[in-house]
């Protein structure tokens, strides 16, 4: 065998080699999370789909009823009255949790506080807690009794008595907002201000000599420029609060008088909950609302431009 029969013979099995390992390395990087997908999210999303149009309570023979459980939940007054509720926090949690989250953020980026790194920290402190922890706490500063919110407001010279934010019809849905924006406007002021940080300076250099103030740099320079980075986050947050309940569960468990019911809490007492156990009606009612959060995400895809700025 000469020479250059040889050098071609082991470029061959190199090369073999390495599509072997290629193509190993992908199976393995690719099938078992795909697989998990499958298994765990698709199927289940799928099968959900067949469980609407069955009258199941999990343990019985299931009946099959056609589109009954869908025509039944469009009449149900307690869908409407937890998509209501939906509604409200759909519009006031991400509109505050991104103006504040973006005020936090440029006043870290653009001022020269001493105590910016530990603003970071003490910003994104409540998404190191967990929803409970986060829910039992805003449930103590809204305690008649020994609450923290009530104190504050007779230091102030306002006694209200043992008035419990949480178990008042008026007050209890409303009170729910600060806690959820609470817990999420950390995590957005970081993410803001990392957008920031890549604008390049020179922007706000030649703004100042122009004799732009904070807000008009603000409105003019900065959001325009991390309008993608705003519109990806108003997404999340609109999809969160259509899908979240456990700080709802935890807070008020949707009373008092179903005042605080959303349409995932309703769903989940309706699957697990003892008084009903209705697993068909439940997944017909998740389908209505995985509806309303596609409509949700191409409203946000037709109203909320996607056009960034070159600089």
């Amino acid at each position: 065998m000469s020479d250059s029969t040889a050098v071609k013979t082991v470029s061959k099995l190199g090369l073999d080699k390495a599509n072997t390992q290629k193509w190993l390395f992908l199976f393995i990087a690719i099938v078992p999370p795909f697989g998990g997908y499958l298994l765990f999210t698709l199927f289940p999303n799928i099968l959900s789909v067949y469980y609407a149009m069955l009258n199941w309570d999990g343990f019985t023979d299931a009946k099959f009823v056609g589109l009954s459980n869908f025509i039944t939940a469009f009449q149900d007054k307690y869908v409407w009255r937890a998509l209501t509720h939906n509604l409200i926090f759909m519009i006031t949690v991400p509109f505050f949790v991104i103006i504040i989250s973006l005020l936090l953020a440029y006043l870290i980026t653009n001022k020269t506080y001493k105590e910016n790194k530990f603003l970071k920290v003490l910003f994104f402190f409540p998404n190191v807690l967990s929803t409970v922890v986060v829910a039992l706490l805003w449930a103590f500063i809204y305690d008649g009794s020994y609450g923290l919110l009530n104190g504050l407001l007779k230091f102030i010279g306002i006694d209200i008595g043992n008035f419990y934010w949480l178990g008042n019809e008026s007050t209890a849905l409303a009170s729910i907002i600060p806690a959820w924006v609470w817990g999420g406007v950390g995590l957005y002021a970081i993410i803001f201000a990392n957008a920031m940080l890549a604008i390049p300076k020179s922007l706000y250099e030649a703004a100042i000599l122009e004799g732009a103030g904070h807000m008009t740099r603000l409105f003019k320079i900065t959001m325009p420029l991390v309008t993608p980075i705003i519109r990806v986050s108003a997404l999340f947050l609109v999809v969160g609060t259509m899908k979240g309940f456990e700080i709802i569960l935890i807070m008020t468990n949707g009373g008092p008088f179903g005042s605080t019911d959303v349409i995932g809490l309703y769903m989940f007492n309706l699957a697990f909950g003892v008084e009903y156990r209705n697993y068909g009606y439940a997944s017909a009612v998740g389908m209505i609302l995985f509806v309303i959060l596609v409509t949700a995400k191409l409203l946000i895809d037709k109203f909320v431009p996607n056009k960034g700025y070159e600089y």
